[in-house]
């Protein structure tokens, strides 16, 4: 994922759809994104992977991405797609435009958080993301991505080209799009299949699982909510 001082928006989007809110209650959707481990990271161009180069750089200063509807009707939240389009990244750690600073060579998983109004007082860009009942948090192993510069390799670069909106002046409308077309079918995060958290990490929630009868789709769910990441 490309960082700049200026800020670059993500690519592709986090989007997500809720189910099993309260219609009538008040919410906050936001936003984090934390380190994966306490490394940084080198990419070995022979051998075409990435590798540790050593121990991760200061932490960065806290931030919080508060999705613009926010707060919303729990209805409101269940009847779209929630997309972090906007969602900015910067390696500039006096960023003052609310973009969320990361390290540049670092992993880092993006999470997605649910908080009730109530709960939400201590909401801040700048600050943590507050605890306790009314919040939940929830990731996905397949968002966590790798920072840099400038890409490591030219495939991802192709591909992004070719798929980022934003990237339209740097496309070749005479390109065989045929290679492509078989470089992205080979990258199975593309295509994701509609899905849901599981609860295994969180301590003392037990799992249900359940079958939607209609896609035959299995999910978790906890306390009636559920998040389900959406195809990109």
């Amino acid at each position: 994922m490309i960082i700049t001082k200026a800020g670059r928006r993500m690519f592709p989007a986090m989007r997500v759809k809720i189910s099993g809110l309260d219609p009538h209650q008040q919410y906050y959707i936001a936003m984090d994104i934390v380190p994966v481990d306490n490394k940084r990271y080198r990419y070995v161009y022979h051998s075409s992977k990435w590798m540790v180069a050593g121990n991760a750089d200061s932490p960065v200063p806290p931030r919080v991405y508060i999705h613009p509807d926010s707060p919303a009707s729990g209805e409101t939240w269940m009847r779209q797609v929630i997309s972090f389009d906007k969602l900015k990244l910067t390696n500039n750690e006096l960023d003052d435009q609310g973009h969320i600073i990361l390290h540049s060579m670092h992993k880092y998983q993006p999470r997605v958080h649910v908080i009730r109004k109530d709960c939400g007082d201590d909401l801040s860009p700048i600050k943590p993301v507050p605890s306790g009942d009314g919040v939940k948090a929830f990731s996905f192993p397949e968002t966590v991505f790798t920072t840099v510069t400038a890409y490591q390799n030219q495939q991802i670069t192709r591909l992004k080209i070719d798929r980022n909106p934003f990237a339209k002046g740097f496309r070749d409308s005479g390109r065989n799009r045929m290679g492509l077309e078989a470089l992205v079918e080979s990258y199975a995060f593309w295509r994701p299949s509609l899905r849901t958290l599981t609860f295994e990490d969180i301590p003392g929630i037990p799992k249900q699982e359940c079958r939607d009868l209609k896609t035959g789709c299995i999910f978790s769910k906890l306390d009636n909510l559920v998040l389900r990441q959406t195809k990109a």
